[in-house]
C-alpha cells in the first residue's frame, strides 16, 4: 500500500487528501455518503491504482521480482516505491517529510468523522511511526511484517524485503522513471483535464 505516495499525489484540497487516504478501505460505489470532495478523492485513489497497474515501468518493477510472491508482488512495489519516496523526498516535495506528515495529519484528524472505522483506527500509529519509518530498510520489513499478520491467509509479505534489497538499484531507477509520470496524471485529474 502506496500510502505515502497517495497523499503527496493529493495536492493541497483537504478533502481529496481525506478520499484519497480512504482508497483502500471503501469499496463499492461512491454514493452520497461522501462529500463531492471525498469522492473526487476516492477516485484519484481507484485512478491511481489503475495507472499504476498499466503503466509499463510499474509492471516492469513487478516482474523483477520473485514469482513466489505471485500477486502480492503489486503490494511489493507499491510499498517498495514509497521507501524511494521517502529516502529522496526533497527531489519531490518542497515541505521537509515530518512537517508533511503533521500537515496530513492534522487534515486528517479534522475529517475523521468521515473515515471508516478500520482506517480510523490505524491513523495516530500511521502518521508519528509507519510513514516515518519508510526511509529506511527496516522500517519496510516492520512494515511488511504487520501486513503479512494482518492478512487471514498464508501470505509471502513478511519475506519482501529480501526482494527490495536484491533489487534495489534498479527498483529505485524504476521509480526515479515512475514518478514524474504518476504526478503528471494526478495533476491532471485534479485540475479536472
Amino acid at each position: 500500500m502506496n500510502i505515502l505516495m497517495h497523499l503527496l499525489l493529493s495536492g493541497p484540497e483537504p478533502e481529496i487528501i481525506v478520499g484519497n487516504l480512504m482508497g483502500d478501505f471503501v469499496k463499492g460505489v461512491l454514493d452520497e455518503r461522501f462529500t463531492p470532495g471525498i469522492r473526487r478523492g476516492l477516485d484519484l485513489h481507484r485512478r491511481i491504482d489503475t495507472f499504476a497497474g498499466r503503466n509499463d515501468v510499474f509492471r516492469r518493477s513487478r516482474l523483477r521480482l520473485d514469482p513466489a510472491f505471485g500477486l502480492y508482488r503489486g503490494v511489493l512495489v507499491d510499498l517498495f516505491y514509497d521507501h524511494f519516496l521517502a529516502v529522496q523526498w526533497d527531489d519531490y516535495a518542497t515541505e521537509p517529510l515530518p512537517a508533511f506528515l503533521r500537515r496530513a495529519l492534522a487534515v486528517v484528524r479534522a475529517h475523521e468523522e468521515h473515515l471508516p472505522e478500520r482506517l480510523r483506527a490505524l491513523v495516530p500509529g500511521m502518521f508519528t511511526e509507519l510513514l516515518p519509518s519508510y526511509v529506511d530498510l527496516g522500517g519496510i520489513d516492520r512494515a511488511l511484517g504487520r501486513m503479512s499478520r494482518r492478512l487471514s491467509r498464508p501470505n509471502p509479505l513478511a519475506d519482501g524485503g529480501r526482494e527490495l534489497r536484491r533489487h534495489y538499484r534498479e527498483l529505485g531507477d524504476d521509480f526515479r522513471l515512475f514518478y514524474p509520470e504518476i504526478t503528471a496524471f494526478a495533476e491532471a485529474y485534479i485540475a479536472g483535464r
